[in-house]
């Protein structure tokens, strides 16, 4: 049965009074079939026409009935910069009016309505960006997230079970994928630190797994883009081993920062792992395969040929730095050849060097080794007079992920 506005109003009546989330969630989605009957019923809306619904229910949910209807219309006309406008007056009244005089059964419309208004600003900006228009529709729907983020952080009155602060890790979510979005990542640590600063918060283990899943995601990410190596593959491991399996796209985003994170630490992806992302197959084995076998100009390629991806991603520098990984390699490899002596010549070390590919004199050759043992990748000390590279005679290759930090040697 076709719905009018009229019917419309009394689910929304019937709804709130239940405290019904989800259905009250459903209600306001503007990509619900309701929403398409909606604009057949009104052709050409405008806040004028639609003036004698005023009063038709308490106040905010009459002005939200109408600001609905008026998001409808835009998104069906692909009219998107308008569409998010009416969809954050739409947020706007119901945070304002609504959601901070309620408990936590409002949740679930406030997780629909914010992610349409992060979508519809997503579309908003694509499109100005498409017709050479300047449009900041994402900057501002951070700016409206965060403050939903703030109306479920200071619910002070209700039960705990019921509380809007289980809407807390979600939101937070949302505003740092926008963050992301816009390039305004450093805005991520005002918010992390208003979490950290309230102390009655549930744990994060408490909260649903999806909940979970994001927001360490995103530590892992922050902790990466500031080198904070150990932290950033711990949080992103947990993410992944959380992940729904289902969830594929996820688990690939996951991957594409803890595989060069468990990399730097030697620890190569399996080929099983690999088959199951074949985007990551593609970027990653060939950098792999090079590790492995020690060739380094196999690696130096795989670098330009995937340069604007890997910075794009954030990663170059990464997979730049675990270049040592296939240079330790190449020099193990000479290393057995030539019987596993404690005494190697410099010029050995610059002939493997030549063999892989790498075009350098036997100074620039001695360079390399002396970092590879400082950087305790090889054990042993060079006697420059001699030319002559003493190895230690046990452990004299250290796993990655074993080697102390050259800084603890100091």
């Amino acid at each position: 049965m076709p719905m009018d506005l009229s019917t419309y109003i009394m689910q929304l009546n019937d709804a709130i009074p239940a405290e019904n989330g989800p259905n009250l969630a459903y209600l306001l989605r503007p990509t619900s079939p309701h929403g398409k009957e909606l604009v057949k019923e009104f052709r050409n809306p405008s806040r004028a026409t639609l003036g004698r619904y005023e009063g038709c229910m308490q106040s905010p949910w009459d002005d939200i009935a109408i600001q609905y209807v008026l998001v409808c219309t835009h998104v069906a006309k692909k009219r998107y910069i308008e569409a998010f406008k009416e969809e954050s007056q739409l947020v706007s009244q119901f945070l304002s009016k609504f959601f901070t005089e309620n408990r936590g059964w409002t949740l679930p419309a406030l997780f629909s309505i914010l992610r349409d208004l992060r979508d519809l600003a997503m579309d908003a900006d694509l499109h100005a960006k498409y017709n050479g228009q300047k449009c900041e529709c994402m900057e501002e729907s951070a700016r409206i997230i965060a403050k939903a983020f703030g109306h479920c952080m200071t619910d002070r009155v209700s039960p705990p079970d019921q509380s809007r602060k289980w809407g807390v890790y979600y939101v937070v979510g949302l505003v740092l994928k926008s963050y992301f979005r816009i390039k305004r990542i450093s805005l991520s640590k005002n918010i992390l630190r208003a979490l950290e600063a309230n102390n009655d918060i549930p744990p994060l283990e408490a909260f649903p797994r999806s909940h979970q899943v994001t927001h360490r995601y995103y530590i892992g990410m922050l902790s990466f883009l500031d080198e904070e190596f150990a932290k950033a593959e711990e949080e992103l491991t947990l993410a992944f081993y959380n992940c729904l399996i289902e969830a594929h796209s996820n688990q690939e985003r996951i991957l594409a920062y803890l595989i060069p994170l468990r990399i730097l630490k030697g620890h190569l992806p399996s080929t099983e792992l690999m088959r199951r992302f074949p985007v990551l197959d593609e970027i990653f084995s060939p950098f792999v395969t090079a590790i492995r076998k020690g060739n380094l100009k196999a690696y130096d390629q795989a670098l330009e040929k995937w340069e604007s991806r890997l910075l794009e991603l954030s990663l170059w520098l990464s997979l730049e730095k675990a270049r040592e990984l296939c240079l330790r390699g190449l020099f193990r490899r000479m290393w057995v050849a030539t019987g596993k002596g404690t005494r190697i010549p410099i010029s050995m070390f610059h002939t493997a060097l030549k063999v892989s590919g790498t075009d350098m004199t036997e100074e620039e050759a001695e360079c390399l080794v002396a970092n590879m043992i400082y950087r305790n990748f090889m054990r042993g000390y060079i006697s420059h007079e001699k030319q002559m590279v003493v190895l230690a005679a046990t452990n004299t290759f250290p796993r990655a992920v074993d080697r102390p930090s050259p800084l603890t040697m100091i």
